[in-house]
């Protein structure tokens, strides 16, 4: 198996990269070699692939996935491509759409174009639940209508939409992932999670945004790796799966844990206001992926959260890099 991993050097895709080489995650096929292509814009980090970066298997290639020649030289002799490179922060799309909607859309099919004409045998397009819009009951399905209230989320929707079209209308072997928050180890600073530790571990506020009764379903970046590889190596063509971590907060408590397991208290927590298009809820049925392929979480939140509060704790000098270089936003 020969493999290219876009946007290998951010928060999921380092972790896939490191647990595909490790052999940590479990695989019917180990991998010949590992390639990541990266633009290394403020999500990116060499440092995230620093403990693989000796393996005779790995090669980095810092390019951009709208460059239509960076995506074909990396795509020479792979036969599988994971795409995780995109544009994610909700925040940032609000402010500045653009950068969204041609990495995203246009960089998605630039990919899908390149790998059509090198006949990779799969493609997995990473992608969120944040396509379905908000969900005031139950949970979204893989055969919901998508309603994306962000640009970010727009732009996820539409690079969706490409990667099924080039499987109905040509035949490539796409499968395409949706799934709920992620939290753990290296992820940038500017998301919820590693923001209100390092604020907590630098003795600032916590914006807690509007009212605080958002809801999200959490899962640990390592069991979505997992279910990923379940997908690369055994999913159904043309078929999208949901990957939920079932452990569903309101962001009251979620700042709830992240200030017990990090040793703060309320008067730490600021209230500022809502963001804009703020989405309710979000949640995911994903009983496809489990009776399909196998799939379960591994990661107690309890557990997975203090581990994660822990490597921010000894980690420092990783993310204040990470803030001063590149910012973190509230």
């Amino acid at each position: 198996m020969r493999v290219l991993v876009t946007g290998g050097a951010g928060f999921i895709g380092s972790n896939y990269v490191r647990r595909l080489l490790d052999g940590t995650v479990a695989a019917e096929a180990v991998p010949e070699r590992v390639v990541v292509l990266d633009a290394l814009t403020y999500a990116g980090n060499l440092a995230n692939l620093d403990p693989v970066a000796d393996d005779p298997r790995f090669e980095f290639r810092r390019g951009d996935i709208r460059d239509p020649e960076a995506v074909t030289a990396a795509l020479r002799d792979i036969d599988t491509v994971v795409h995780f490179a995109a544009e994610t922060h909700v925040d940032r799309s609000i402010t500045g759409s653009a950068e969204f909607v041609t990495t995203n859309v246009l960089g998605t099919q630039v990919l899908l174009e390149a790998s059509l004409e090198a006949e990779v045998r799969r493609f997995v397009h990473v992608s969120t639940d944040e396509v379905y819009g908000s969900v005031e009951t139950g949970h979204s399905r893989e055969t919901d209508p998508l309603e994306p209230n962000s640009p970010y989320a727009a732009a996820k929707a539409g690079s969706d939409l490409l990667a099924r079209s080039y499987f109905r209308t040509h035949g490539l072997p796409v499968c395409i992932t949706r799934c709920s928050n992620n939290y753990g180890p290296y992820q940038n600073p500017e998301k919820v999670i590693p923001l209100f530790v390092t604020n907590l571990l630098q003795g600032r506020t916590l914006p807690l945004y509007g009212d605080g009764q958002n809801r999200r379903d959490w899962l640990h970046v390592d069991d979505h790796c997992a279910a990923l590889r379940l997908v690369a190596e055994g999913g159904t063509p043309g078929a999208v799966y949901n990957i939920g971590g079932g452990v569903e907060l309101t962001n009251v408590e979620l700042t709830t844990r992240i200030l017990e397991a990090a040793g703060g208290d309320w008067s730490s927590v600021e209230r500022v206001t809502d963001r804009l298009g703020h989405d309710r809820r979000y949640a995911v049925d994903d009983s496809r992926i489990r009776h399909e392929l196998g799939y379960a979480p591994h990661a107690s939140f309890e557990h997975g959260l203090a581990e994660t509060v822990r490597w921010y704790r000894d980690n420092a000098d990783w993310w204040k890099a990470q803030i001063s270089e590149k910012g973190a936003s509230a």
